[in-house]
């Protein structure tokens, strides 16, 4: 049968091959499967405190597939912009992180909850500054990589640069605060300029003094002093410093081999706080056991793998700009998730951090769709070489 008799509905082998050059399968399917199990775990997890506060069973559910819908929408977007015109908007990029950072901080503008002012309602949405400004930060940071490649190379200036932004931008998230997200937006510009070709040294001695100064913080204040404690020993005080962390434990552990059942949680019945948010994994690991959660990070080492896999072909390409953008979303996915989990699982101290594409909250799933979305066009242009753009040479062993 020729590809022009194809059966009503079949798509012809053109059409695949068309869907193969401007999209990469592989990350969209585990993309689109970690979604789909977000939205059946917040339903899961949500349906008895939406009954109690609204009335509602539905009602984070369908909040969740709201900003799914929305996050979808402008994936699209940026699947279909050039990266060019992200390369270009650099500065005005970085302005605008700027503004978010400070915004919300303004009385009047910030929204404070639980002593954190860190969302700024839009209507019926409550922006969480944090979440856009990490992916401004990988738009930024890659086209300054781009521009500047030589001077950071080879100056400490070209590494001072955009440290002091980075700085900047730490205070501001520390004033709201927000410990978590400064930590992971530092993280994710370090690994950036350390794939960029960055001094060893310089990045050693830049990760001890911020590895001194996070310590100075999380001490710093009592609050932090007392969530250090409870990591440490959650036993200690189950029922106060130590409760949110020993019952996401419990419900891990119940979980066995093969879980509970969807639905069938127990710790989520108002054990658990934020059973639904930041520790929405505690409850999937109940009701779908260890074999689930092994099939979920095997979906999440895809995700990552695949956005390495883009930029490894974007730079072959001499696509330079978009290969930095895809390493930057593969460092910030892999590592918030694995500090997400890690948390859950007591091997590090509780903080709010959302599970990119699953935990509830539609500033958190917008901006890890639009990544994706990004990462998408970067798999789009790496199809055709770059003209007259070579790409950056890779880091070698060994090199200080």
């Amino acid at each position: 049968m020729s590809t022009g008799s194809l059966p009503l509905g079949l798509p012809s082998r053109d059409s695949l091959d068309g869907l193969r050059n401007s999209v990469d399968l592989p990350l969209l399917a585990a993309a689109a499967l970690l979604l789909g199990l977000g939205l059946i775990m917040v339903a899961s997890a949500s349906m008895d405190l939406g009954e109690r506060y609204y009335g509602n069973i539905w009602h984070f559910f369908q909040r969740q597939v709201l900003f799914a819908a929305i996050g979808l929408a402008l994936a699209t977007v940026m699947w279909t912009v050039p990266l060019q015109r992200w390369e270009r908007a650099g500065p005005w990029l970085l302005i605008l992180v700027m503004v978010l950072l400070i915004a919300v901080l303004l009385p009047g503008v910030g929204r404070t909850v639980n002593g954190a002012t860190r969302w700024i309602p839009i209507g019926m949405f409550n922006l969480q500054v944090a979440e856009p400004v990490k992916l401004l930060v990988v738009m930024y940071l890659a086209g300054y990589i781009v521009r500047h490649y030589s001077t950071l190379r080879l100056h400490l200036l070209g590494f001072v640069r955009p440290l002091v932004v980075l700085g900047f931008g730490t205070v501001l998230l520390l004033l709201q605060p927000d410990f978590g997200g400064a930590a992971i937006m530092l993280a994710i510009g370090m690994g950036m300029l350390f794939l960029a070709g960055a001094k060893l040294w310089q990045f050693a001695a830049l990760g001890a003094t911020i590895a001194v100064g996070m310590a100075f913080v999380a001490v710093a204040a009592p609050y932090r002093v007392a969530r250090l404690t409870a990591f440490l020993d959650p036993w200690q005080d189950p029922f106060a410093t130590g409760f949110q962390l020993t019952q996401s434990l419990i419900a891990i552990g119940s979980g066995g081999w093969f879980g509970a059942g969807l639905g069938n949680s127990v710790q989520k019945l108002f054990y658990l706080p934020e059973a639904h948010n930041d520790f929405l994994f505690a409850v999937f690991a109940e009701e779908f056991g260890f074999i689930g959660v092994l099939a979920l990070i095997v979906l999440f080492t895809v995700v990552v793998w695949r956005c390495v896999k883009i930029g490894l072909w974007a730079e072959r390409a001499g696509h330079a700009f978009g290969s930095h953008l895809a390493f930057g979303v593969a460092i910030w996915l892999a590592l918030q998730s694995a500090l997400n989990l890690a948390v859950n699982m007591g091997l590090l101290p509780t903080k709010g951090m959302t599970l990119p594409f699953l935990s509830y909250g539609g500033s958190s799933l917008i901006v890890t769709l639009m990544a994706i979305g990004l990462v998408m066009r970067v798999y789009r242009e790496a199809q055709v070489p770059a003209p007259r753009q070579p790409s950056s040479p890779r880091r070698k062993r060994g090199r200080t």
